[in-house]
């Protein structure tokens, strides 16, 4: 059984190996219980409260949940970038053109300094 800790750590998401949307599935794996019972238990209630209500939750809960990460985070800025993605795709590719952006204007810095001609004379000093 996992820990609270590992379970928050884990997060609440979809799972991608799930029958319809994979949210019973991924809500067995964040409390760390069986998905067989835990489906069981949503039969029960889509028999005995009527179809739309059952069905109107899950459908809401599978929209909600984000789904599961392909890859397991190896980093908090990891969850955090994925969380940004999930949550809204222009806001996460803000976040890496803006990185890629600073990325490229310290490069550009270097190649000025590098290729500059005091640099060349210093070089040439120096040898």
């Amino acid at each position: 059984m996992r820990t609270r800790y590992e379970r928050e750590r884990h997060g609440l998401y979809r799972s991608r190996n799930g029958w319809i949307f994979g949210v019973c599935q991924g809500l067995a794996d964040h409390f760390d219980t069986s998905v067989f019972w835990l489906r069981v238990v949503a039969f029960i209630l889509f028999v005995f409260t009527g179809f739309w209500p059952i069905v109107a939750l899950y459908i809401v809960a599978a929209f909600v949940m984000k789904p599961e990460p392909v890859i397991p985070f190896s980093t908090v800025e990891d969850r955090e970038f994925y969380d940004v993605y999930v949550r809204s795709h222009r806001s996460a590719l803000q976040r890496l053109k803006s990185t890629f952006d600073r990325l490229d204007h310290r490069i550009r810095r270097m190649e000025d300094i590098v290729t500059a001609k005091d640099y060349d004379w210093e070089r040439r000093l120096n040898d």
